[in-house]
């Protein structure tokens, strides 16, 4: 993992709403209205947290029909394991194309 993608995965937990969202997944899988129940925010922005937490491959959606036909987008974690240490940011950084390079 180089530098830009390891501050992005960093970027996308490092938000107490996220991480509520990590929590709340974690326990269970589960469709977004309840889950905007449970973390207490609308479901328009809790897609905008989803989104950037699935991106960053924290969680993963999948649609499912309900018992009554209504779509349902239901999330579950992905698990992870994220180590942050001199040796982890050096790699990182050993992985990134040369600046010169970059802006050409």
């Amino acid at each position: 993992m180089d530098a830009e993608q390891l501050s992005s995965r960093l970027t996308a937990i490092a938000s107490p709403q996220r991480m509520r969202i990590i929590a709340a997944v974690a326990a269970e899988t589960t469709h977004v209205s309840e889950l905007a129940r449970r973390v207490g925010m609308s479901r328009a922005l809790l897609y905008m947290h989803l989104q950037r937490l699935e991106e960053a491959g924290f969680v993963s959606g999948r649609f499912d029909l309900s018992d009554d036909g209504k779509a349902l987008k239901l999330f579950e974690i992905v698990p992870f394991a994220i180590e942050i240490d001199l040796a982890t940011i050096v790699a990182a950084v050993q992985q990134e194309t040369p600046t010169k390079e970059r802006e050409n």
